[in-house]
């Protein structure tokens, strides 16, 4: 079908396509809606992705949309767009659940300011998305409220998480967009493992609220670690998202009126390719997605050179593991009950070898905190673009990493760069490179902060050449082997 033509699935256009197809009245945002809950009623009972449907008051909003257009009103450039937010984020009027049976009341007072953004850009929040429970439960999308989500590809492995649901729902066409967020992988990993495009954006790009109960903020590793961003089929709607969402607010300190674009680098742009992060080993497949990433940029002009390694790997997962830890220490008690029977299977084992930073300790890692920062900004002044897998490892089986140590060992390693590049602040995209017997496979675009549209231009010129996976329609079986 043609991405401009609205006739037949809408709910397969473009975010994009559909804001222009309800702004030229080709199609009422009424009826876009209706296609996308359509196709959530068909879809989301397989793969369990939305959590709290929206149905009603998304048809008023497009209701409202197509008012407005009647009366002439200009629309926004996402007006009538349907888009999935993370159960961690707040919408208002719905509670936000975190996949907790004792939050499900948890009702929101106002928009959290990327939903607020996105909605003033017109689109319309059709549901919650799911999680690991708490976003702590490991890295399946399975939460002690609503159960498992189901990757669409094929059910035997995970989608991943922590924004899982979010993934899964624009995979499928359930919505155009999703609103995730990121401490370590949690949007990267998901749009790899579902075949979509996912942005981490730099440490203040955009506003976010990630307060769970009352007015009180949480500790350091949440203010830093934690990004919002976007979920999308395509480039050019991540660019688009991108935009939208960027900017500074008054109800969040840290956003920093950093320019969309930065100054044009002179040509060609450097692109560093490291395909086994920390010599720790990968996989010959996603070896292969580098490879294949890498002949593309390099066939565009882009001057690409594998490189030994990343800065201070080892040093940096430690550095994390230790203020993370030291953080959640002090309510871990109070936190475990709450995951659910075997739920803290994920968190036990680094909790239990590794005790939490004396005063002393904190203060020596933050200085290393800050000369691991220092270490990727001398790196990337020298590459402005890192290629890189996203996950060494073919996609696991869900709660591979709860299982036991061992595994979750291996999980944390396979996705060890999205995590090193959370404590070093830096931004990435993911961008879907093909299929490998029958499975997604991506890379990753780092950049250095602020510059996200260096990444967002090198992976659309991966897209260009290997086109989208998706929207797909779930697989109820395996029908190829790992």
């Amino acid at each position: 079908m043609s991405d401009t033509d609205p006739s037949q699935f809408p709910w397969s256009l473009t975010a994009s396509a559909q804001a222009r197809a309800v702004r030229t009245g080709e199609i009422s945002a009424g009826e876009l809606i209706d296609a996308h809950l359509d196709r959530i009623a068909e879809v989301n009972p397989q793969v369990n992705a939305i959590t709290q449907l929206l149905a009603d008051r998304a048809r008023a909003q497009a209701a409202d949309t197509d008012r407005r257009r009647g009366a002439g009103e200009p629309l926004g450039p996402l007006a009538g767009v349907p888009f999935t937010v993370k159960e961690t984020t707040a919408i208002e009027g719905v509670p936000t659940t975190f996949g907790v049976p004792r939050f499900r009341d948890l009702v929101a007072d106002a928009d959290a300011p990327p939903v607020a953004r996105l909605r003033a850009a017109g689109a319309i929040p059709i549901g919650h998305s799911n999680l690991p429970t708490l976003v702590l439960s490991g890295m399946h999308s399975r939460s002690e409220l609503f159960g498992d989500t189901v990757n669409p590809w094929d059910p035997a492995v995970t989608p991943g998480g922590t924004s899982g649901g979010d993934a899964v729902a624009v995979a499928t066409g359930m919505a155009a967009l999703g609103l995730g967020n990121d401490s370590g992988g949690s949007i990267r990993v998901p749009a790899a493992f579902c075949g979509v495009a996912g942005l981490k954006p730099s440490y203040g790009r955009f506003p976010a609220d990630h307060r769970i109960l009352g007015p009180a903020d949480p500790g350091p590793a949440s203010q830093f670690l934690v990004v919002d961003g976007p979920f999308a089929r395509g480039v050019a709607d991540l660019r688009l998202a991108f935009e939208l969402l960027a900017g500074t607010d008054p109800r969040d300190p840290r956003a920093v009126p950093a320019p969309l674009d930065g100054e044009p680098l002179p040509a060609p742009v450097k692109v560093a390719v490291v395909a086994d992060p920390g010599g720790h080993g990968v996989h010959p497949t996603a070896r292969a997605a580098v490879a294949t990433a890498a002949a593309v940029l390099a066939d565009a002009g882009y001057d690409v050179q594998e490189v030994p390694d990343v800065p201070r790997l080892d040093e940096t997962l430690a550095a994390y593991d230790l203020l993370t830890i030291t953080e959640f220490a002090p309510t871990w008690p109070a936190v475990r009950p709450l995951l659910g029977p075997g739920g803290d299977r994920y968190l036990a084992p680094v909790m239990e070898r590794t005790p939490p930073a004396t005063s002393a300790e904190f203060m020596t890692l933050m200085g290393t905190w800050l000369t691991i920062r220092r270490a990727w900004a001398e790196f990337l002044a020298d590459f402005p673009l890192l290629l890189a897998p996203v996950y060494t490892d073919p996609i696991p089986a869900p709660g591979l990493e709860s299982r036991d140590p061992a595994s979750r060992d291996r999980v944390a390693t396979a996705m060890g760069l999205c995590t090193a590049t959370s404590l070093a602040g830096v931004p990435a995209v993911t961008v879907p490179t093909g299929l490998t017997l029958g499975h997604p496979t991506a890379v990753q675009l780092i950049t250095r902060p602020y510059r996200e549209d260096l990444a967002l231009h090198a992976a659309h010129t991966l897209e260009s050449h290997l086109p989208p996976l998706t929207p797909i329609t779930p697989r109820p079986e395996r029908t190829l082997p790992v």
